[in-house]
């Protein structure tokens, strides 16, 4: 028996009578199903797995972990693991258990634990006509989400997600357990508003929660051959729309699988999704433009907000899975030209979707009390991906995403948007320069050794970054 797994038997064997969670090792029964991040091409191994079921165990692990010499990988529902460091030899700390909820209307603040998803906050908020800033996807994390910026389909009028974090709970690398807010550790606050979870360990988050009890939303679906026409309508539509009004658009190809409703299955689109905020009639009028192309499927209807999050069609359930995506400061036509080459209706592509999402608004003024991503300086934002199940798969679609980002050279902003950003990069190629020399300031704080693995590492300062 080697070292490694000496060290993390007895570390398992210390934990498993301290704590209420649950402790797994490599050539334990359960240890694979633990370790499994939501996309299940990624291969994560590390020495130590801790389901933990409160802070406490969080400490607890935290302080054992590093009395053993081991670093920490925080994880709650298991998205963004794409781009981690390797994990041998660490202890991976899973907070999907702590699933408690609060909702205050009177203050409109919801505190969701660290591994809470969004529709364990939507659904209960919309009981008091609230609606959290909430992903495209019902079942994403809260907390990675969040700490990695958070666009959703009220980010034009209201910003990132990251910026409604009003406090945040977590577990330093020293074992302590801090509630960070604007009168306590700012700069732990600071951090978590967008900088990733690079600094401790988060057990839960409180943020602001928006005045609003229903939306008009849907989707027009064209046929892919109509894709040129489609995306430069919209982004022509784009510069007419308030910001109340956040929209993307996508060509998207439907597996021919029994679960996928029988008029998309197996078939491609060209699609614009949007959310208005707003009534029926005013929602109507301002999507007239793209109406009049004639759809071939309209989806639009009032909803309540929790509706939205089925808006986008994300999978349901975990599926081994590449993406890579940008910030663009246009979609000009040249980059609309360039996307439907590769991937519209003439092409041989293995991507299932290349989105692009309107950004400007709120997104594009610095929010008060910001955090990290104070704004996003780009007026596009783009996402390319598609389903892997093999290593060979994988490998095509990663060639053709990259090709896709290629392709859009031209029109790429300074840096990418955290949470797209499924390359391994370190922290200062998704933030502003910036906000990357505080968040290296800070970590050179609470945590100098690099002990906690973050999707996109952060050096501590006076510790040059990798080229």
């Amino acid at each position: 028996m080697n070292t490694s797994h000496t060290i993390a038997r007895r570390t398992s064997h210390a934990l498993q009578s301290t704590i209420a969670g649950d402790v797994f090792v490599p050539g334990d029964d359960g240890y694979d199903e633990a370790r499994r991040a939501f996309d299940l091409a990624v291969d994560q191994r590390p020495s130590v797995v801790v389901l933990a079921e409160s802070a406490a165990d969080v400490v607890r692990a935290v302080q054992l972990a590093r009395s053993m010499g081991m670093r920490i990988a925080p994880q709650s529902t298991g998205h963004g693991a794409v781009p981690l460091e390797p994990l041998e030899g660490a202890m991976l700390i899973k907070t999907s258990r702590m699933l408690r909820v609060e909702i205050h209307p009177e203050t409109r603040v919801a505190r969701a634990e660290a591994g809470a998803e969004w529709q364990d906050v939507t659904v209960p908020a919309a009981e008091h006509g609230l609606a959290a800033l909430a992903g495209s996807s019902p079942n994403v994390g809260v907390t990675g989400y969040t700490l990695g910026g958070g666009i959703g389909w009220l980010a034009r009028r209201y910003g990132l997600a990251a910026n409604s974090v009003t406090a945040v709970e977590l577990v330093t690398v020293d074992g302590r357990f801090v509630r960070a807010d604007a009168g306590h550790e700012p700069d732990l606050l600071w951090a978590a508003r967008g900088g990733g979870g690079s600094v401790g360990v988060v057990t839960a988050l409180e943020m602001t929660l928006y005045p609003v009890r229903e939306l008009y939303a849907g989707v027009l679906f064209f046929p892919i051959q109509r894709s040129s026409q489609v995306l430069h309508a919209w982004r022509e539509w784009t510069e007419t729309v308030p910001d109340e009004v956040t929209s993307i658009a996508r060509i998207m190809r439907f597996p021919p699988l029994p679960e996928v409703p029988a008029p998309f299955r197996g078939r491609a689109f060209a699609i614009v999704e949007a959310a208005y905020l707003g009534n029926a009639l005013a929602g109507a009028e301002l999507l007239r433009p793209l109406r009049e192309l004639g759809p071939e499927l309209d989806t639009f209807a009032t909803v309540a907000a929790p509706g939205l999050q089925t808006l986008h069609m994300d999978p349901a359930q975990p599926v081994a899975g590449e993406a890579d995506g940008a910030l663009l400061s246009d979609f000009a036509a040249g980059a609309i030209d360039a996307v439907v080459s590769l991937v519209g209706p003439d092409a041989e592509t293995p991507l299932a979707s290349v989105e692009v999402r309107h950004l400007g608004g709120a997104l594009a003024r610095e929010a008060p009390d910001c955090g990290a991503q104070a704004k996003l300086d780009a007026r596009f934002l783009m996402l390319a991906g598609g389903l892997a199940p093999t290593p060979e798969r994988r490998e095509a679609v990663r060639a053709h995403a990259r090709a896709v980002k290629d392709a859009l050279t031209l029109w790429r902003a300074g840096y990418d948007y955290y949470n797209f950003a499924e390359t391994p990069a370190e922290a200062n190629a998704v933030l502003p320069r910036d906000a990357y020399r505080r968040l290296r300031e800070i970590k050179a704080h609470y945590d100098p050794d690099q002990a906690v693995i973050s999707a996109h590492p952060v050096r501590p300062a006076g510790i040059c970054p990798k080229p």
